[in-house]
């Protein structure tokens, strides 16, 4: 069991990409489509105990990178990330869905390469295996279109 794609786009990703001013169509698809492939949007730890945190499964070490090569400089971005809650602990993406979905635009937002054109999916695979997943990660983006494709279908 998972959570509604739909819902989550609704009422999670398109709001905090909307509240960080990192909206577009493109941005909303790829953000949606890494929690797909990272968590299945069902898990919020990793299982067979890794590091990773939150739907979108971000390590404790890329968060706080963010944080500190990132967003430390970036005062005005770094509020609208943390929103009411002034804590930025890695923790904070097993039970807060907005930060969890913010570190994850953040996370693509601090890379040179454009996003993905809206509705390229293969684009958006590639995309996120080269900045999320990362060449030595177990992810494939076959993978990421088939769960795609599995969860939206349901």
């Amino acid at each position: 069991m998972s959570l509604n794609p739909s819902q989550l786009r609704e009422h999670i990703i398109k709001p905090t990409l909307k509240q960080l001013e990192l909206w577009s169509l493109a941005a909303e698809e790829l953000v949606l489509g890494t929690g797909i492939q990272e968590s299945g949007l069902r898990l919020i730890k990793q299982q067979g105990g890794g590091p990773a945190l939150g739907l979108w499964q971000m390590e404790p070490a890329t968060h706080d990178d963010i944080w500190i090569n990132f967003l430390q400089n970036k005062q005005l971005l770094a509020g609208k990330v943390c929103g009411s809650d002034p804590t930025h602990d890695a923790s904070r993406m097993l039970y807060d869905l907005r930060y969890a979905c913010a570190m994850c635009r953040v996370h693509y937002f601090r890379k040179y390469d454009p996003l993905p054109a809206t509705g390229d999916l293969a684009s958006q695979a590639i995309y996120w295996k080269k900045h999320y997943n990362t060449a030595m990660g177990k992810g494939k983006p076959e993978q990421y279109i088939e769960n795609w494709k599995k969860l939206m279908a349901s």
